[in-house]
């Protein structure tokens, strides 16, 4: 080792061997007996040569010069070798990424906002799904969200890269002439990296290049594109602020070697869940894992949330399990049960997105109801149990389809860049 890293013509000499036995090997059974007996003693004369206890480097040379004259005689040169080397570097590259994403660590995007605010799905401004979700006081919520939008100031040059490194990004179409907006169609490729998506506004068709990701909600949704609304020329048609949601590393080799444990964030494939709503059943759900197998689980009232998007007031309580209430104690759960902005004595709290009041007492955790997960299962939940299609909804699922536990968020640079999410 310390001769090779001392002298150049050991280091080609190494270099040089094994290169000739890959291209031995690969063309061994094609070649005579006689051309590979003689390949074969080349490069096991030079092998000798290089581990003399006192290498001699003239000998080394004149047994690489033999051993190129062999490989020259008796191989085959490939055709367009520089592609072929390329290529079996990129094979081995993907075949590498590949086992790093199957064994150790997996990138995954939020796909919604059932995390929040530990970890973000995409969010925008203005946002009008409230409309399409149907809220009441619609006019109020489009009044709100036509004002944020003539406050978006789009910035240039080094802010608008600094946004991008935070994961905020920019749609700014304006009305070329005065019409309507007739069709919006999907990005384009639909998956990994868009390259544009066409919006068609009176009868012609306009391209937006790059546009961001968008989330669960389609474009029309966040942008408040009804058909047929009517804009003048000159009129912002479409004007958004794009926030990324998180993309992680799910660490998928922990759970080799111990169970998961209470508290973690855990994602899931969803593949063969029956108690899923049927769209479901093919994707990966990222929750806090709250419940273990042979646990019961109920929720102990502590505050009623009023004016609950689409709910109204809505209990909410600290987890119980098997009759131990948890606290801000217990680990993973301290923002959950802090309550920071609560007043002591007070019971009733107006809802305030992204705000920790504890778990929403639904469906199989509402009021009274009490839950026993299976042996070998879990129970999850979405840290904004105001919106989270959890496991209050469709049951607990076999142990079996957790694939690991969330890791990094490594995009983008926010807040909750880094490990400590949890």
């Amino acid at each position: 080792m310390i001769r090779w890293l001392f002298s150049k013509t050991i280091r080609d000499a190494v270099a040089m061997r094994k290169h000739v036995r890959r291209w031995y090997c690969a063309q061994r059974d094609l070649l005579s007996p006689q051309a590979a007996a003689a390949v074969m003693l080349a490069m096991d004369e030079l092998q000798a040569a290089i581990n003399e206890a006192k290498p001699n480097l003239g000998r080394i040379r004149i047994k690489m010069e033999e051993l190129e004259f062999a490989a020259n005689k008796w191989l085959k040169p490939y055709p367009n070798a520089v592609w072929r080397e390329n290529v079996e570097v990129l094979l081995v590259a993907i075949a590498v990424a590949m086992g790093i994403r199957t064994f150790f660590l997996q990138p995954f995007k939020i796909p919604t906002g059932s995390m929040q605010p530990t970890l973000y799905g995409v969010t925008s401004e203005p946002d009008f799904t409230p409309v399409y979700a149907g809220l009441d006081d619609q006019a109020k919520i489009v009044s709100q969200q036509l004002q944020l939008q003539q406050a978006i100031k789009i910035p240039t040059g080094w802010a608008r890269i600094q946004d991008w490194f935070h994961g905020v990004s920019y749609v700014h179409f304006v009305a070329p002439t005065d019409g309507a907006v007739d069709e919006i169609a999907k990005p384009w490729p639909p998956a990994f990296f868009s390259l544009y998506q066409r919006i068609e506004f009176a009868g012609e068709w306009h391209i937006i290049w790059f546009p961001p990701d968008y989330g669960e909600e389609p474009l029309r949704y966040r942008a408040g594109l009804d058909p047929g609304r009517l804009f003048h020329k000159g009129d912002d048609v479409i004007k958004l602020r794009l926030h990324a949601g998180d993309h992680l590393f799910v660490d998928r080799l922990t759970y080799n070697f111990r169970a998961p444990q209470r508290g973690e964030i855990v994602v899931f494939d969803t593949h063969g869940i029956t108690s899923l709503p049927p769209d479901q059943q093919d994707t990966f759900y990222i929750k806090r894992l709250v419940g273990l197998g042979g646990e019961t689980l109920s929720l102990k009232q502590d505050y009623e949330v009023e004016d609950v998007p689409l709910m109204g007031t809505v209990p909410t309580g600290h987890l119980v399990v098997d009759g131990q209430p948890l606290s801000a104690a217990t680990p993973h759960f301290t923002n959950l049960y802090a309550f920071a902005d609560v007043h002591p004595g007070q019971k009733t709290l107006e809802y305030q997105p992204n705000h920790y009041y504890g778990h929403a007492m639904l469906k199989a955790l509402a009021p009274g109801e009490s839950f026993q997960v299976e042996t070998n299962h879990f129970f999850v939940m979405g840290d904004n149990t105001f919106n989270s299609l959890d496991s209050r909804y469709w049951g607990d699922f076999s142990s079996d389809h957790v694939i690991g536990r969330s890791f990094f968020v490594y995009w983008p640079i926010s807040q909750r860049f880094g490990w400590g999410n949890q």
